[in-house]
C-alpha cells in the first residue's frame, strides 16, 4: 500500500494524463486532415498508453483513482476547449494548446524520473520499466517542442500581422502551414522539420 503522499502524487498525474489526452484530441480534431492532425492522433494514442501504464502501476501499489481529481482534469479540458475555440485564431489556439500540452508531457517525464529515484522502496516500481516510460515521454516532449516552436513562429510573427506604411501594399497573408507542400510530421523526422514550416 502506497503512502498518502504517493497516492496524492500519482492521482495528480493521472488527472493530468486525462487532460493531456483530451487536449491532444482537441488539437487533432481542429486540424483534422493536416500534418499536425496526424501528429496529434499519434500523440493522443501514446499518452493514453502512458495513462494505462500509470493506472496499472497504481493498482499494483494499492492506490485508487481519486474521482475528484479526475473531475478536475475533465473540467480543465472543457475550459481549454472553450478558450481555444472562441477567443483565439487557429494559429494562436494551436500555439497555446501545444504549449500547454508540452508542459504536461514534461511534467509526466519528471514524474517517471522521480519514481525511478524511489523505485528501490516500492516493489511495484522496481518491476516497472521506468526507463522505457522516461524515453517515451522525452520523445513526445521533443516532438511537441518542435511543433510548439513552429506554431509560435506562425502565431507571433510580426510580418504576418503588422500593417504596411505603403497604402498600395497588400496586407501580408498568413501562410497555410498545412499546404500540400508541407509533408506530414512524424516522430522520425529531423527536429528542424514540422507541420508549421513556413
Amino acid at each position: 500500500m502506497a503512502g498518502s503522499s504517493m497516492d496524492t502524487y500519482l492521482n495528480d498525474h493521472l488527472g493530468g494524463a486525462k487532460f493531456g489526452i483530451d487536449l491532444a484530441e482537441q488539437i487533432r480534431d481542429r486540424h483534422k486532415g493536416t500534418p499536425l492532425g496526424d501528429v496529434m492522433a499519434s500523440m493522443a494514442s501514446e499518452i493514453e498508453l502512458d495513462r494505462q501504464s500509470l493506472l496499472g502501476l497504481m493498482e499494483r501499489m494499492g492506490t485508487s483513482p481519486n474521482p475528484v481529481k479526475q473531475a478536475t482534469g475533465w473540467l480543465a479540458e472543457k475550459v481549454s476547449r472553450v478558450k481555444f475555440a472562441t477567443t483565439m485564431s487557429d494559429d494562436d489556439g494551436a500555439f497555446m494548446a501545444l504549449e500547454t500540452l508540452a508542459m504536461g508531457v514534461e511534467g509526466k517525464a519528471s514524474m517517471w524520473r522521480a519514481l525511478k529515484e524511489v523505485a528501490g522502496e516500492y516493489p511495484s516500481l522496481a518491476t516497472t520499466n521506468l526507463d522505457e516510460l522516461i524515453d517515451r515521454a522525452e520523445a513526445q516532449a521533443a516532438i511537441l517542442e518542435r511543433e510548439r516552436l513552429a506554431a509560435g513562429r506562425q502565431a507571433l510573427s510580426n510580418d504576418a500581422t503588422a500593417p504596411s506604411d505603403d497604402p498600395e501594399a497588400t496586407t501580408p497573408k498568413r501562410v497555410n502551414p498545412y499546404s500540400a507542400e508541407n509533408p506530414p510530421t512524424s516522430p522520425g523526422r529531423p527536429a528542424s522539420e514540422s507541420a508549421f514550416k513556413r
